[in-house]
């Protein structure tokens, strides 16, 4: 189990833990509007969400969508290091499809690209996306 719902779970008990994701997935859920779009929990506390045919501005649209929409839920969590309720971090990769670059372009690499990213927004504060193209 991760850090953030640990502190969520024994802060406010699995249930409001449990809520707390749901809540997160409908925003999520409600940011992915056209077909093919799709939005997934990935595990524990970490969701994908995969766009096709959008470029990186267009993502970083939805991104802030979504952090703005999480933020006005305003869920409370007394253990955040960077609010006193719930915030998201975002990883978001891009890639162009080419003749030449095979190896960089599967969905394995996407998803590192993304894991990458993510970990960068992490790293930096929290509460804050960060895109990497391929």
């Amino acid at each position: 189990m991760s850090t953030f719902l640990r502190t969520i779970n024994d802060a406010y008990g699995h249930q409001v833990g449990d809520d707390c994701l749901r809540k997160i997935a409908n925003i999520l859920q409600n940011c992915v509007k056209r077909a093919g779009d799709l939005a997934a929990r990935y595990g524990g506390e970490e969701f994908a969400i995969v766009l096709p045919n959008i470029d990186a501005s267009e993502a970083v649209q939805v991104a802030e969508a979504i952090q703005a929409m999480v933020h006005d839920l305003q869920i409370p969590h007394q253990a955040s290091l960077t609010r006193s309720y719930v915030t998201l971090s975002l990883g978001i990769a891009t890639l162009t499809p080419t003749l030449f670059a095979k190896d960089t372009q599967s969905p394995q690499h996407l998803i590192k690209l993304a894991d990458k990213a993510l970990y960068q927004a992490k790293s930096q504060g929290r509460d804050r996306f960060i895109s990497l193209k391929n």
